[in-house]
C-alpha cells in the first residue's frame, strides 16, 4: 500500500473540494523491515525516492514514470519510508544474484511474482532466480534459489548508494573491503560521513570468492583500500562468490551491519543469526513474531475487511521509522540508544511519536534520550536526523519540535531520563537559530516558526514548573503568549509570510496551547467556525487536481483556493479537530469520516500522498480510533470511532474504546464499499463516569480503562459547551508584545 501512484475512487462530497499539491504517491516500499529496527532490505531499481518502484523525482502532481515496469538490478539495504525529498536515499550494499558475466552488473531485470509480508520480501528475476529477503534488527539474510548454471554468481557492490536519478547518487568518501576466505568477508564504507560496516557470510560450498574492482576480478587479492574517493575517481568495487549451481539450489547470504566497525558488525550477525550455516527461516520467524506482537497492540472489531486491512497496514507503516541502533552511534562513543531516520519531525511529532508513547513507550523513551544526546553532542535538538554527518537538519521546515515530545514524555513518566539536564538543553535550544529572532523581537520569520517557538516555550514551561523552577516557568510561559504576534488581528489569520508547502490558511488552524484566545482573536466561535468551514470546503464545488508536470499557473491557482490539502500533505492535518475548541465536534466527525472514506484504500495506490515516515499512517490509526493526540499538551480529543470497538495495549494494561449505535460502512451490490453516513457522538463515559468534555487526559489512556461512546445519526449537544483546556482559561488573556 502506497508503493504506486495514488489510485482511489473519485471523491465525492466534502472530500472532492480538497486540493492535493504534493506528489500523489505514498512513496513506501514493500521491502523487509523489523519494528523500529536499523536495517531494511528491498529490490533496487534506483527509482525515486526509496530506490524501489518506477517513478522519477517528483515534487508536485501525479508522479512521472521513470521505468515502464518493475525491475531490479539487485537488492539493497537501508531505505526511506514514505518520504518526499530527503537529499540522499541510502540503498547501500547491493547484492545481485547473476547467471551472467560480471560485465553485466548494473543491468536491471523485470520483477515477477512479488510477495511481501511483515519482515519478508520475495520476487523472481527474469533470469529465473528466486530471491527472498528477511531482516533482523541489525542484520539481513538473503536466500537465492538458482536455475541450473555452470557459472552462478553472487555479487556484492559496496560502492553503491543513492538513486539512479540526476544528482541522486551517493559517493563513498573512503572504504576498505577484505576477503577473509571460507565464505566470509567484511568491509567499511564511509557514506555521507558515516562509517557503515558490514560482515558477510555466504554459504556456498565449493564456490570461489574474489574481490573485484571496476567490473574486473582482482585475482589473488584479499583487500582493497580507498583512502580518498571523489565523484570523478569512483569506480564500482566489491566482492564476488562464483560457482556451479544445480537447479533449485539455494544460497544464503548473511549480513551483519554496524556503524561502529566490522567487529561489532560480526557480533551483531552472531547474536541474531547464530553459528549455523542456515538462518533465513529462523530470522524470518523471529521478525514475524516481533511484528505480530507490535501489530497486536492495536486491535479492532467491526468494520469491513478493507478498513481493517488499511488500519493494520497503517499501523505497520507507523512502526518502521525511526530506526534504532542501540550502542551504534558513530559520532560519540557512549553506549545507549541511537535513533536516526527521524526524517519528517514536522509531521511525526503530531501523530507518530504520540502513537509510540502509547503502544511502544520503551522505544519512545529511547527516542527522547537519543534526541537529548544529539543536542548535547551537536548543540541543537534536530528537526530531522538521518544516518548522515553534517548540518542537514531541515531547520527551514520548523523549529523546536522535540520540545513537544519531551513535554509529553515527562508528563507520562516514561523512561528514566535526567529531566533537570533535559530542561537545560530545552531552554538553551529555544534561543538558537530562529529562536534568536523570537527571543529578541517576539517574532520569527517564516511566521510559522513563531508558532513553533511559542509552543515550545509552553512545553518547556510545563517541565520547569513540574520540576519546581517557578521563575523559569513563568518566564517561559510569558514568552509562550507571544504566539499572537504571528497573527493579523484584522483577519484572524496568520500574517503574510513564506510557508513551507502551503499557505497561511494551512497553518492558521493548528492546535495551539491557547485556542480560547485564538478563537477570540478570530471574532468568536461563529466567526472561527465560518473560517474553518470555508477552509474545509463546506458548500464549495469539486476541484480539479493537478496532473503530471503541473504548470506554475495550475499550482498557483490551487494554492489560491486557500483550501485544506486533505491528507495529501501534512501541515494542516490536525486542523479538523480545531472545531472541538469552538464547540462543533460534529464538524470534526464529518471531516474525518470523509477523509477515512475517500483518501485511503487497499492496493499499491492506496495512499493520498507521501506517508512521510509514518506521519500520515499514524494519523489514520488515531482517526480510526476516534482519538487525536494534541502533541505537547498530554491530552486526546475524542471523536467518532471508525470501528465498533478498539483496544490499545498500553503501559497500564488495555485502553478500550467501545461504542453503541455504531454502523459499519455499507457494502453495495457489487461488493464494494459505499459512502458511509457520518455518525456523531451523543454521549460518552470514561470508566463508567459521564464524560461531558471532548477531551481526555493522556494519563487516562496510558493507565488503561474504557471509553464508551454512544453514536447517533444526527449532531447532539455533546461537546458544545465544555471545551478542551487553553492557557488563558485561568490566566490573563494573551496580549501582543
Amino acid at each position: 500500500m502506497g508503493t504506486a501512484a495514488t489510485s482511489l475512487p473519485p471523491a465525492s462530497g466534502l472530500a472532492a473540494t480538497w486540493w492535493s499539491p504534493k506528489p500523489q504517491v505514498g512513496n513506501t516500499h514493500p521491502g523487509a523491515t523489523s519494528p523500529l529496527g536499523m536495517v531494511s532490505a528491498c529490490a533496487y531499481s534506483g527509482a525515486y525516492p526509496t530506490g524501489y518502484g518506477r517513478y522519477a523525482k517528483s515534487t508536485e502532481g501525479v508522479p512521472e514514470e521513470m521505468l515502464e515496469s518493475l525491475q531490479a538490478s539487485g537488492f539493497t539495504h537501508f531505505q526511506q519510508s514514505g518520504t518526499g525529498a530527503i537529499r540522499k536515499y541510502y540503498n547501500y550494499v547491493r547484492v545481485t544474484p547473476m547467471v551472467q558475466p560480471l560485465d553485466d552488473l548494473g543491468e536491471a531485470w523485470p520483477l515477477q511474482d512479488e510477495t511481501a509480508a511483515a519482515g519478508y520480501y520475495a520476487a523472481t528475476l527474469d533470469t529465473g532466480i528466486r530471491c527472498e529477503l528477511t531482516v533482523g534488527e541489525k542484520t539481513a539474510v538473503h536466500r537465492y534459489t538458482f536455475p541450473a548454471s555452470s557459472s552462478a554468481r553472487l555479487v556484492l557492490d559496496l560502492s553503491c548508494g543513492g538513486l539512479a536519478i540526476e544528482h541522486g547518487r551517493t559517493v563513498p568518501l573512503r572504504a576498505h573491503v577484505e576477503s577473509l576466505g571460507h565464505g566470509r568477508a567484511q568491509g567499511t564504507v564511509v557514506m555521507e560521513g558515516v562509517p557503515l560496516s558490514v560482515y558477510v557470510e555466504v554459504h556456498s560450498p565449493n564456490w570461489r570468492q574474489m574481490l573485484w574492482y571496476d567490473r574486473r576480478l582482482v585475482e589473488g587479492g584479499t583487500r582493497l583500500d580507498f583512502d580518498s574517493i571523489r565523484q570523478t575517481t569512483l569506480r564500482p568495487f566489491g566482492l564476488l562468490f562464483m560457482g556451479r549451481a544445480l537447479a533449485g539450489q539455494a544460497v544464503e547470504v548473511r549480513l551483519g551491519f554496524s556503524l561502529r566497525g566490522c567487529d561489532q558488525a560480526r557480533e551483531n550477525l552472531r547474536r541474531e543469526c547464530g553459528e549455523g550455516e542456515q538462518s533465513f527461516d529462523d530470522v524470518r520467524t523471529r521478525t514475524s513474531a516481533r511484528w505480530a506482537d507490535h501489530l497486536d497492540r492495536v486491535r479492532v472489531d467491526g468494520g469491513t475487511p478493507a478498513r481493517r486491512t488499511v488500519l493494520t497496514t497503517a499501523l505497520y507503516h507507523s512502526l518502521i521509522k525511526p530506526c534504532f541502533g542501540d550502542d551504534e552511534s558513530p559520532f560519540w562513543p557512549a553506549s545507549g540508544p541511537f535513533a536516526f531516520d527521524v526524517c519528517t519531525m514536522w509531521d511525526i511529532y503530531k501523530t507518530q511519536i504520540p502513537l509510540m508513547m502509547a503502544i511502544t513507550p520503551d522505544r519512545a523513551a529511547d527516542l527522547l534520550e537519543s534526541l537529548i544526546r544529539v543536542c548535547e553532542e551537536e548543540g541543537n535538538f534536530p528537526i530531522g536526523y538521518r544516518m548522515a554527518r553534517g548540518a542537514d537538519r531541515f531547520f527551514r521546515q520548523a523549529s523546536a519540535l522535540a520540545h513537544t515530545a519531551l513535554a509529553d514524555g515527562h508528563a507520562a513518566g516514561i523512561g528514566d531520563l535526567d529531566w533537570s539536564w533535559a530542561l537545560v538543553h530545552m531552554e538553551a535550544d529555544l534561543r538558537r537559530l530562529y529562536g534568536e529572532d523570537f527571543f529578541e523581537h517576539g517574532v520569527a520569520y517564516p511566521i510559522s516558526h513563531t508558532l513553533d517557538l511559542a509552543y515550545a516555550h509552553q512545553c518547556t514551561a510545563r517541565i520547569a514548573r513540574a520540576l519546581g523552577d517557578k521563575r523559569l516557568a513563568d518566564e517561559l510561559e510569558a514568552r509562550s503568549r507571544l504566539w499572537v504576534n504571528a497573527f493579523d488581528s484584522s483577519t484572524g489569520l496568520l500574517r503574510d509570510s513564506e510557508f513551507y508547502e502551503g499557505g497561511k490558511w494551512n497553518y492558521s488552524f493548528r492546535l495551539l496551547h491557547d485556542m480560547r484566545a485564538r478563537i477570540t482573536m478570530a471574532g468568536g466561535d461563529d466567526a472561527f467556525v465560518a473560517m474553518l468551514d470555508a477552509f474545509f470546503g463546506f458548500g464549495a464545488g469539486p476541484v480539479t487536481q493537478p496532473g503530471p508536470r503541473p504548470s506554475p499557473t495550475t499550482m498557483a491557482a490551487g494554492y489560491a483556493l486557500n483550501r485544506f490539502e486533505g491528507l495529501n500533505n501534512e501541515p494542516d492535518m490536525e486542523a479538523p479537530w480545531a472545531y472541538h475548541y469552538a464547540g462543533r465536534p460534529d464538524r470534526t466527525a464529518e471531516l474525518v469520516n470523509a477523509a477515512l472514506t475517500w483518501q485511503f484504500g487497499t492496493g499499491a495506490g492506496g495512499l493520498p500522498g507521501n506517508d512521510d515516515s509514518g506521519g500520515l499512517s499514524s494519523w489514520y490509526v488515531w482517526a480510526s480510533l476516534g482519538l487525536f493526540p494534541v502533541a505537547g499538551q498530554s491530552l486526546f480529543l475524542v471523536n467518532t470511532p471508525a470501528f465498533s470497538r478498539a483496544a490499545l495495549r498500553v503501559a497500564g494494561g488495555e485502553f478500550v474504546i467501545e461504542t453503541t449505535g455504531h454502523r459499519d460502512t455499507p457494502i453495495g451490490a457489487d461488493g464494494a464499499e459505499t459512502t458511509p453516513p457520518t455518525q456523531y457522538v451523543q454521549s460518552a463515559t470514561l470508566n463508567g463516569r459521564p464524560c461531558e468534555t471532548t477531551h481526555i487526559s493522556a494519563a487516562d489512556v496510558y493507565r488503561g480503562g474504557v471509553l464508551h461512546v454512544e453514536l447517533g445519526p444526527e449532531p447532539s449537544p455533546w461537546g458544545r459547551s465544555a471545551r478542551p483546556p487553553s492557557l488563558s482559561d485561568c490566566r490573563p488573556e494573551a496580549t501582543r508584545a
